[in-house]
């Protein structure tokens, strides 16, 4: 049996310092919690905070429990989506978080030990649910959806220049042999795109998979839906912090901190503005990882964390 591979949380000193409690004792959610990499570093380094940690990944959630019983006291583990969570919150817990932290990157664990087609790397059934009572999964798309339907999922949520060149192959591709594996659709992407772009430092395959992940897993909308609620539950003087890891989930974030903001990225309000200054912002730009860090974990180079403040 393969070792156990452990995630390696990203911008976790960043991610301290700017969400670290104000006070001694304080509540955080951690609304994606994966193996609780991030969640057992504040836990170790904040004595009197007690933390909520979400994952709609049953068995995620099972290795963050191994991992956090030396806090098992000041913890509360719950499956869901966190935005179903969040908009029923009183009914799991009466305490008010002053901290709300959503790591929307996908774990090494999902990658390489899930078997759930996560990988374009391994030959593995072509699944991707993070929650396994989702109906929908990556091989009924991929068999089943229309070419047209295929190529708006790959250029709107992979932004792949050859949508309709791959979704073409694998139209033609299905009809003699039903596609049921990640290496199976790797490869038929890999000759799909032109030979210069086989052999580029991405694998041609990545932002199809991206885009398949999302659209199994509805990720877009669970964090447009999730937003508003995670904000209307956070104490005021309460931060939240969200780290993402391509263009189209920071662009959501982004731009809903400069509605809650009053449209302004200094937190002055603007005219007219509906939300009246709600909340600050913090990070005006972006934070993301050093050199160094890149170096030690280079899934980390992509990662773009940004904090608000409610500030009534």
């Amino acid at each position: 049996m393969a070792d156990t591979v452990v995630h390696t949380p990203v911008l976790l000193d960043e991610v301290i310092s700017l969400l670290g409690p104000d006070s001694e004792v304080s509540t955080l959610i951690d609304g994606t919690i994966g193996e609780g990499g991030h969640a057992e570093y504040f836990l170790s380094k904040f004595p009197g905070l007690f933390l909520i940690g979400i994952d709609r990944d049953l068995k995620i959630l099972e290795k963050a429990h191994e991992r956090l019983k030396p806090y098992e006291k000041r913890i509360q583990l719950i499956n869901g989506r966190f935005s179903h969570i969040f908009s029923n919150y009183d009914s799991y817990t009466d305490r008010k978080p002053n901290i709300i932290f959503l790591d929307l990157g996908i774990s090494r664990y999902h990658f390489e030990e899930s078997g759930l087609g996560f990988s374009f790397l391994r030959d593995e059934p072509l699944d991707m649910r993070l929650d396994r009572d989702l109906k929908l999964d990556a091989s009924y798309i991929v068999n089943n959806f229309s070419g047209r339907e295929l190529v708006k999922i790959f250029f709107d949520y992979g932004e792949e220049r050859f949508a309709r060149r791959i979704a073409g192959k694998i139209a033609a591709a299905r009809k003699d042999k039903k596609i049921t594996t990640s290496g199976e659709l790797a490869e038929i992407v890999r000759r799909s795109v032109p030979p210069d772009y086989r052999h580029r430092r991405i694998h041609p395959a990545t932002k199809i998979f991206q885009a398949l992940r999302i659209a199994v897993n509805n990720e877009l909308e669970e964090l447009k839906e999730g937003l508003p609620q995670a904000c209307s539950i956070l104490q005021p003087g309460g931060r939240i912090g969200i780290i993402s890891f391509h263009s189209l989930e920071d662009r959501i974030v982004k731009h809903f901190y400069k509605e809650m903001a009053g449209n302004s990225l200094n937190g002055r309000e603007m005219p007219n503005s509906q939300s009246r200054a709600e909340f600050k912002i913090i990070t005006k730009k972006p934070v993301r990882p050093g050199e160094a860090e890149v170096q030690r974990n280079p899934a980390s180079r992509s990662a773009l964390f940004r904090v608000m403040r409610k500030v009534k």
